[in-house]
């Protein structure tokens, strides 16, 4: 999917990663981060939401909250991010960005409220009063007053099977109220996912329902002489959806794939961001006309339909000489051991050689590493860690990283 725009776009990428792995610096299973190109595109984010009045909080999940990527969005002005669960706020803030969001698209366990408190997240969204409740207590008890989103559903509203919930949309001004009661929190503002969505018949991004139920729902709270209303919409984030977003009434936006060129309407359209993602694994093993490739990462978001896929497969590190190969992926039946790549038409491909591939990821869903290279555009790219997809330092890398005391 996103493989023809990394070659057409960023192959000084492409060819830093076929070198680092091949060095040994880039593991299989992998995916990397181009650092450069993230901060570039974080920085034009920034530019474009500060000039519309947006506030942006950085979406780090489909990365693996991959902490050097953390670090780079932050320095390039996106200082905070949303955690799409405790988990993934608890990982961003561990990578250095602060907590600007959180309890969306996720809601926080009852138990896990003061950790979640702790975080001293700027906006903290909740599905119902309960939530509320749990909400507002842990923030009393650590001495704070916790901002509000109320998740709200319209009649006509959209959501992917499983994210449902909220408060009727009708009832704004009552929940708004009630939410104020609270000692410990007070009501902020409203949202929703998605508030817009990627039309392939269009090749656009279009507006959900459920962007127009937030507008009523604004409208009805000003009304109602509420004057400063947080208005929360996420959704297939980018520059270019930005202005349709600041003309609507949003307030917060939530750039996740923008931060790498991978939503959707980049796979048709050249946007302002730059394609910065990508997964490196190596071939395993030859059998009868395939080469088997070492997954693990191989989860490609299917918000664009599985589609076909394709691959490099890079001999010593030289992309000029590299093969363009269709590959077979695992069945979502089967335990993503291998992809299967077509080499019948290909000669000398060996175990060790280099495979990578564009797709659109959601590392975070996988047991991938991920790791940053800084320096690409320069011409002198290095590895500065290497990450599990939960954000964490993986249970090491080569010989050294089984001690004695770890086997006895």
């Amino acid at each position: 999917m996103f493989l023809d725009l990394l070659r057409r776009r960023n192959p000084g990428f492409l060819r830093a990663a076929a070198e680092l792995h091949h060095n040994g610096q880039l593991p299989a299973n992998c995916y990397a981060l181009d650092l450069d190109t993230v901060r570039v595109n974080a920085e034009a984010i920034k530019r474009e939401a500060d000039r519309l009045g947006l506030t942006p909080f950085a979406m780090t999940k489909q990365i693996g909250r991959n902490p050097d990527l953390c670090r780079t969005v932050r320095d390039a002005g996106i200082t905070e991010a949303v955690g799409v669960d405790l988990q993934c706020a608890l990982a961003a803030r561990q990578g250095g960005l602060r907590t600007g969001h959180i309890g969306h698209l996720v809601q926080i366990p009852r138990h896990e409220a003061g950790t979640a408190a702790a975080l001293d997240p700027r906006y903290w969204t909740v599905f119902n009063e309960r939530k509320a409740v749990e909400a507002a207590a842990a923030s009393r008890a650590l001495g704070r007053d916790q901002a509000l989103l109320a998740r709200i559903v319209g009649p006509v509203d959209k959501f992917y099977r499983g994210h449902e919930g909220g408060f009727d949309a009708a009832d704004i001004v009552a929940v708004a109220d009630r939410l104020d009661e609270f000692e410990g929190a007070h009501f902020a503002g409203i949202t929703t996912f998605p508030a817009l969505l990627f039309d392939q018949a269009a090749g656009k991004v279009r507006p959900t329902p459920n962007l127009g139920t937030l507008q009523e729902a604004a409208a009805c709270l000003r009304a109602a002489g509420r004057q400063r209303i947080e208005f929360n919409a996420p959704g297939t984030t980018s520059i270019a959806t930005l202005p349709m977003l600041a003309e609507a009434g949003a307030t917060q936006v939530e750039p996740g794939h923008g931060l790498t060129g991978t939503t959707p309407w980049h796979a048709v359209e050249d946007l302002v961001e730059e394609p910065a993602v990508l997964y490196v694994s190596e071939v395993s093993h030859l059998y009868g006309n395939h080469a088997y490739v070492f997954g693990g990462g191989l989860y490609v978001d299917p918000v664009l339909g599985l589609g076909h896929t394709r691959a490099l497969i890079v001999r010593n590190g030289d992309l000029d000489t590299a093969h363009l190969v269709d590959v077979e992926m695992p069945a979502p039946e089967s335990i993503d051991y291998y992809a299967m790549a077509d080499v019948s038409t290909v000669t000398g491909v060996e175990p060790g050689d280099t495979v990578i591939f564009g797709f659109r990821p959601q590392a975070f869903v996988t047991r991938a590493l991920t790791a940053g290279i800084a320096g690409v555009r320069s011409g002198t790219p290095t590895v500065p860690g290497v990450y599990a997809a939960d954000g964490s330092p993986p249970i090491g890398l080569g010989a050294d990283a089984i001690t004695e005391s770890a086997v006895s």
